[in-house]
């Protein structure tokens, strides 16, 4: 629905060089329900899978609130019985909370986030709303009967990777009714890394310039790298490491019994009665021809 993102996140691997002004200029992508309501009338296919609805870029960021471009599209997937994920940092989601209710059995809602830290939030993340409002929210959704998920991601070494730091976001998950848990380590391109060595400066305000300087090569060490870090690259963190944390963080949902998964949406593995349809399967749904 909309191209930039206001959420400023420093780690947001949706910044590349084609959108120098990715923070800055958000684009209304203003004819997306009409270009999806036109893709479903004319499907082929008898089968469609869920629809993710915002990816990269968070669909209920501040510019939903003048064009209520998600809302329109939401309403064009329930027309036509499609499942839909809706992944968001945001806390304006709340508004069409009764539109989402009367889909619960076929939309899964999930939240991405990082830190319950506000110290870290302002400066990693500083568009997002703190934690605290975002489970405020997310409760209001489990208790409308809405299945919700959050997503740990990214989980950021040497920032928002403790015991502690993870056993409070499940806490909080718990508290507010979320079944399912999911979460990835933070992965690395040139321009993340320089975002991220900016972070380490303002984190690191009041440490000693050997310390700053530590945390850079505890970097290359679990990324495997040299600077300069080429653009092409999109790094993953070290294996060891990767695996470690992601079994620390399924060991906690599990003793918390909640699922280390997201659920398979109904609908998403049968026909869902599309309009029209035939034999030909080869059609794509792409939304890509936007003004």
């Amino acid at each position: 629905m909309y191209q930039g993102c206001q959420h400023r996140c420093g780690y947001c691997y949706a910044t590349y060089e084609w959108s120098p002004a990715f923070y800055d200029k958000i684009y209304s992508k203003s004819n997306a329900p009409e270009i999806l309501e036109s893709q479903l009338n004319s499907w082929k296919s008898k089968v469609i899978e869920p629809v993710m609805i915002s990816s990269a870029t968070d669909a209920y960021q501040p510019a939903e609130l003048k064009f209520e471009l998600t809302r329109k599209c939401v309403r064009i997937l329930q027309k036509y019985h499609i499942p839909y994920y809706v992944f968001t940092k945001s806390t304006l989601i709340s508004r069409d909370i009764e539109l989402h209710q009367q889909y619960k059995d076929n939309c899964f809602l999930v939240w991405s986030i990082t830190t319950c830290n506000e110290n870290i939030r302002r400066i990693v993340e500083p568009g997002t709303p703190p934690a605290s409002a975002m489970f405020k929210v997310i409760k209001r959704f489990s208790d409308a009967g809405i299945r919700c998920a959050v997503n740990i991601d990214p989980i950021i070494p040497l920032i928002t990777d403790s015991i502690n730091d993870i056993d409070l976001i499940l806490d909080n998950c718990l508290n507010s009714g979320v079944g399912y848990i999911l979460g990835a380590t933070l992965r690395l391109r040139a321009d993340i890394w320089e975002r991220m060595k900016s972070i380490f400066k303002m984190l690191n305000k009041e440490e000693e310039e050997e310390e700053e300087e530590a945390r850079i090569e505890e970097y290359k060490r679990l990324y495997h790298f040299n600077e300069p870090l080429s653009h092409i690259y999109n790094l993953a963190v070290d294996n060891g490491y990767s695996n470690t944390i992601l079994k620390n963080l399924k060991e906690g949902v599990i003793k918390r019994n909640m699922n280390f998964d997201f659920p398979y949406l109904i609908g998403s593995r049968r026909s869902i009665g599309i309009r029209k349809s035939n034999d030909d399967d080869s059609k794509q749904l792409s939304l890509m021809k936007f003004i």
